[in-house]
């Protein structure tokens, strides 16, 4: 072919790209479609050329629970399941359990405020004891005796509050009232045992709720593992669906008429929605789980050996330069046991590395094919806070996901409690302290019976405090201190929080400048929400 062919057909081969118009990007929210639906539709874009619209139009849930069974649990692709989300209510679970419950780092939700709702009326969890009246009898007395003394001191500190602060002439009566209730309610709180009963909603991936399941069902509570199995019967049965209710409604005053439109209408628009059916149907009590806790939680125990646990730091900033087999061995037997991670750390130093090996070696020793790694390999972060607070402000600061939270098992007391200044202003320290001796007394009681002693855990006041060890990067410290300092906030996690950034400032004086925090010395507009 001449030259001048070729550079014509060039030209205008390049003028018919040039005329055709580009395709412009869509971009559009997906409703209605079934988690598991929605999943393998956004799955087909990595093996199939067709559009969301056309890939929704032509997927039954057979299809995608044929494609799930295949692609998921056969050839083991579980990012599918991180395109089905979920949403789940979760109502009258105790405290307790929310708290385990919510311990995921890949998880959306909320909670029932302890500061914005008054509890009186939401009852409390009482565990099966078996048969042992004595025992469920104690543990009621205490119970209905810690919601008594919340009442009373919710109305005692409401009336303190009311007594030396005036209502401003533009607030409300009806608001100033509110707004100092509420404020009553943070310090009243503290009252509340973890066997309160609470709500709460959550938006988790598939995946997270199949971890979550497994986790729960693992759990030594038999309440938390009965939520474990509830969790997975409603990811499977049908879910609450508003809108099908008003179908069914439309289609019945339809049927008179038009039967045939009818029947369509419930076929198309009203069938029974399951969010996870295929994704969760084999999870099952984690074994890994079960396991490990039992080996490392006796290996905590021969290492300390039943040392007296040394007063620390309500807030910790660890040191940033042992060796990386010091801090898992470390930090696998600090969630096992009541220590500060400075008084373990201590002793997995003296060891020696062939004993280290060995703790690292049960961490790791009865994982299976596809089980994660355990959350205390999460290693290596420059800041670590090793955090002592009371439970209901742990409460607030465990909300925060971008950080690897190392929980300790509850303590029962054992790292004594916290005494809100409110209290001590009101002239209550002398009933405060009663208060908590006696249910420190109760739940000794219980202790030294073997089958009761986890349910002693359920009458832990939120004033007693909790251990949790919080690892994080430099932006994330930033984050938490900035956010935990404001005025607003519940003073327990504003005095974390600052000290936290206090720490930083300390050891990295060079980075000070970069916090914008509260002092929370500062004093605090009580009418300011």
């Amino acid at each position: 072919m001449p030259e001048s062919t070729i550079a014509m057909n060039a030209e205008n081969g390049a003028a018919e790209l040039h005329q055709r118009p580009a395709a412009e990007t869509e971009v559009f929210a997906v409703y209605g479609a079934e988690p598991e639906v929605q999943a393998y539709a956004m799955a087909k874009y990595s093996r199939s050329a067709l559009s969301m619209k056309e890939s929704l139009r032509e997927i039954s849930s057979q299809k995608a629970e044929k494609f799930l069974n295949t692609f998921y649990f056969q050839y083991g692709h579980r990012s599918i399941a991180d395109l089905a989300h979920i949403a789940m209510a979760v109502e009258r679970l105790s405290i307790l359990a929310a708290i385990v419950l919510v311990d995921e780092q890949r998880w959306d939700g909320q909670e029932r405020s302890t500061r914005y709702q008054d509890f009186r009326k939401s009852g409390y969890f009482t565990p099966d004891f078996g048969g042992d009246q004595p025992s469920e009898r104690i543990y009621r007395a205490a119970a209905d005796f810690l919601f008594d003394e919340y009442e009373q001191i919710s109305q005692a500190i409401f009336e303190h509050l009311v007594s030396r602060t005036a209502q401003p002439p533009e607030m409300k009566r009806e608001q100033y009232e509110r707004t100092l209730r509420a404020r009553a309610f943070d310090v009243s709180r503290y009252l509340l045992p973890l066997a309160t009963n609470t709500s709460l909603g959550q938006i988790v991936n598939a995946r997270t709720l199949e971890t979550q399941i497994a986790r729960l069902l693992a759990s030594p509570y038999a309440e938390v593992r009965d939520l474990g199995h509830k969790l997975k019967s409603a990811a499977k049965e049908p879910a609450y669906d508003l809108a099908r209710s008003a179908v069914l409604h439309f289609a019945a005053e339809m049927a008179a008429d038009r039967p045939d439109l009818s029947l369509r209408l419930e076929n198309a628009l009203a069938r029974e929605v399951r969010v996870a059916p295929t994704l969760v149907k084999y999870a099952e009590a984690s074994e890994y789980e079960i396991k490990s806790r039992a080996e490392l939680t006796q290996a905590a125990a021969e290492l300390m050996h039943n040392a007296a646990i040394e007063q620390v730091a309500a807030v910790e900033l660890l040191d940033d330069a042992e060796p990386f087999d010091v801090e898992l061995a470390s930090t696998l037997l600090y969630q096992h046991c009541a220590y500060p991670y400075r008084q373990i750390r201590a002793r997995v130093q003296e060891i020696g590395p062939a004993q280290r090996q060995e703790i690292i070696d049960a961490g790791l020793r009865h994982r299976g094919k596809h089980d994660e790694l355990p959350r205390a390999f999460a290693a290596g972060q420059k800041f670590r806070f090793d955090i002592c607070m009371d439970l209901g402000g742990f409460r607030d600061m465990h909300r925060h996901r971008r950080c690897v939270q190392i929980v300790q098992p509850f303590a029962a007391g054992r790292l004594g409690y916290e005494t809100p200044a409110e209290i001590t202003e009101a002239g209550m320290q002398s009933r405060f302290d009663s208060v908590m001796q006696r249910v420190g007394e109760t739940q000794c009681k219980l202790s030294a019976n073997p089958a009761a002693a986890a349910h002693s855990h359920y009458l832990s006041p939120l004033a007693h405090r909790q251990r949790a060890l919080f690892k994080m990067d430099f932006s994330e410290a930033v984050y938490i201190s900035e956010l935990r300092t404001t005025p607003a906030g519940h003073y327990s996690y504003r005095r974390v929080a600052w000290e936290m950034y206090r720490a930083v400032a300390e050891r990295y004086p060079a980075l000070a400048g970069y916090f914008r925090v509260h002092d929370i010395h500062e004093p605090v507009d009580l009418l300011t929400r």
